[in-house]
Order: C-alpha cells, then sequence, then structure tokens
C-alpha cells in the first residue's frame, strides 16, 4: 500500500481497457498511458470520436511500430454490456483478457433534488454506478476464473471527490459515485479470496476542465458554483497525471489534488490505507479542521436560502 518503492502498474507491452476513453479525462488518461507503451482498448458509444480519440493516443505512443490500438462501441448503461466488450476486447488481445481495466465513463447532472426528473436521477446512477459495476463483474469473473494465470491485474474505478464530501445541486450525482467507493471497499477485500494478483483502485477527481464540466455548468444551480468557486479546477491532462502517479504509488484511494487529500483523510474510516502513518496523522488532523469548513459551509446555504427565498422562485440566474 504505497510503503516502497517502484512501480506498481507498469503498463510497457501491456493492454489497456478504458471505458469513456474518447474525450475528457478518458482521452488524457489514454493518451498519457500510450506514452508509457500500453496496448489500448477505447470504450464509448460514439465511434467518430473513438476513431479521433484512436488517432490522438497513437500520435503519443512510446513505440509506434509495435504498440496497438483497438476501439469498441458500447453504452455503459446497458445492462450487461460490459459481457460483449470484454469479449470483444478479449478476441482482439489473442484470447487474453486485458491486462488493466480502468472505469472512466460517467455523467453529472447537477440540480437541486426535487426539480431534478426522477429519469435523470436513474441515468446518472446507471452510468456513474452500473456502468462501472457491470465492467468490474465482467472483467473479474475473467481475471479470477480457477484456470486464470497469476499475471498482476488492475481494476481502476473512477469516482468523484463528491464522494468525500457533497453539497447542494449533487444530489443525483454523489451518490452513484458514493457507491463506487463501497464496491471498491468490498471488493478490495474480496480479490484477496483468490490466488491471481488482482488489485482494486478507485480515482476520486475533484473539478475537471473537460467537455463534461461545460454541459454540468448549463445546469449547476449558483449555490452550488458559489460554494465550488475555491475549489481546485485542473486540465484532464493534470488529473489523468496526479491518477496515474497514485497507481504506479499502490495507492487504493487516488486523490488528484490537496482538498481532495484532505476530504480523503475526513472519511476515510475502513477503507485500505495509502501510507498508515501519513493517513492516520491526517484522519487525526482533519476532523478539526471540518469543525470550520462545515460551519462555512452550512452558512453559506442558510444565507443564500434567506436571501433568495423559496428554490421554486428563482430565476434563471439563481438557478
Amino acid at each position: 500500500m504505497g510503503l516502497f518503492g517502484g512501480n506498481k502498474m507498469p503498463v510497457q507491452g501491456k493492454t489497456v481497457l478504458i471505458t469513456g476513453g474518447s474525450e475528457g479525462m478518458g482521452l488524457a488518461v489514454a493518451t498519457q498511458l500510450s506514452a508509457k507503451g500500453a496496448d489500448l482498448i477505447l470504450v464509448s458509444r460514439s465511434a467518430a470520436k473513438l476513431e479521433e480519440a484512436i488517432k490522438t493516443a497513437k500520435a503519443a505512443a512510446k513505440y509506434p511500430s509495435t504498440q496497438r490500438f483497438h476501439y469498441i462501441t458500447a453504452d455503459v448503461s446497458v445492462p450487461s454490456y460490459a459481457d460483449g466488450v470484454v469479449a470483444d476486447a478479449t478476441a482482439w488481445n489473442g484470447g487474453r483478457a486485458p491486462d488493466i481495466v480502468w472505469c472512466i465513463a460517467g455523467v453529472s447532472v447537477p440540480k437541486l433534488f426535487v426539480e431534478t426528473e426522477a429519469v435523470l436521477l436513474r441515468r446518472q446512477m446507471d452510468i456513474n454506478f452500473h456502468g462501472t459495476a457491470d465492467m468490474a463483474h465482467a472483467i473479474l469473473r475473467a481475471w479470477l476464473a480457477p484456470d486464470a494465470d497469476a499475471t498482476p491485474r488492475h481494476l481502476v474505478m473512477t469516482s468523484s471527490a463528491a464522494a468525500l464530501y457533497t453539497i447542494p445541486g449533487y444530489a443525483g450525482y454523489a451518490p452513484s459515485k458514493w457507491a463506487l467507493r463501497g464496491l471498491a471497499d468490498t471488493l478490495s477485500q474480496e480479490v484477496l479470496l483468490y490466488p491471481q494478483d488482482v488489485r482494486v483502485h478507485i480515482v476520486f477527481p475533484g473539478t475537471i476542465l473537460s467537455p463534461g464540466f461545460e454541459v454540468e455548468e448549463r445546469t449547476k444551480p449558483a449555490i452550488t458554483k458559489q460554494l465550488e468557486a475555491a475549489d481546485p479546477k485542473q486540465t484532464p491532462d493534470e488529473v489523468a497525471r496526479a491518477a496515474i502517479r497514485g497507481l504506479e504509488t499502490g495507492h487504493f484511494m487516488i486523490v488528484v489534488n490537496w482538498l481532495g487529500q484532505l476530504m480523503r483523510f475526513g472519511v476515510i474510516g475502513g477503507s485500505l490505507r495509502n501510507n498508515w502513518i501519513i493517513d492516520t496523522l491526517g484522519a487525526w488532523l482533519v476532523p478539526i479542521i471540518w469543525i470550520f469548513v462545515q460551519y462555512d459551509q452550512v452558512s453559506t446555504v442558510r444565507s443564500f436560502g434567506k436571501k433568495h427565498g423559496h428554490p421554486s422562485t428563482y430565476t434563471s440566474i439563481q438557478k
């Protein structure tokens, strides 16, 4: 758990499957892993976007003449989509399942809870949680089969800083990302029952300046924007670089900036530690910080409510 040196997740010569790999963080991860020598399988709904993403990843390849690239179109919100994706990926990879699977596909539609359509609540859970859970189920069945070899393999889930501490506006989004942490915590223990070398990780990005963020801003309530105004904002490349660094260090819970680190300390509970000493000291310190931070957050929300009245009366600017 990050106590000793060395790259805990080398990718050169490995086959990496990435969902949500056509843009944003997913494309940034693909490009950076390509530069480290990985063979890539990108998954997304749009063939056109995937074709462009493959070109971008190929251009960054460490070994252009030998690295291999493939894409699969799939909708991660469709039940059991992952069975077909894993079968396709395995066939393309010469009968071997991918060595690393990184689930990045996700969606956020920020709105006040009572104003969020029920279909959007379910869609965020279908894409963010079930899209990853279905893939985890399919790939682990391949990796942990009785006749599977002991090649080191990694399953990486992408949650959100909203799963460490959430604010108004993310009632449809945060639960889907919190659920992923529960899944990762459970699977990080279950894989220990098997003789194969399979490791589970979960990444908690914050605000990513991606095409998805631009879409979020269209529906995001004013109070949400106010509360997260001072949060660190990172490019997809910055987030990908920090996440990959955490994976190479061997961390289980991976955050990508200082705020995420403080939030992780505050909720670490019984999750696997990245470093027993640092995580223990952080878990002691952060509750004191939260006394002041939470007071400020709650005061801001109450003041906003008193100033603007019932949310049903908000103007488009206030919403």
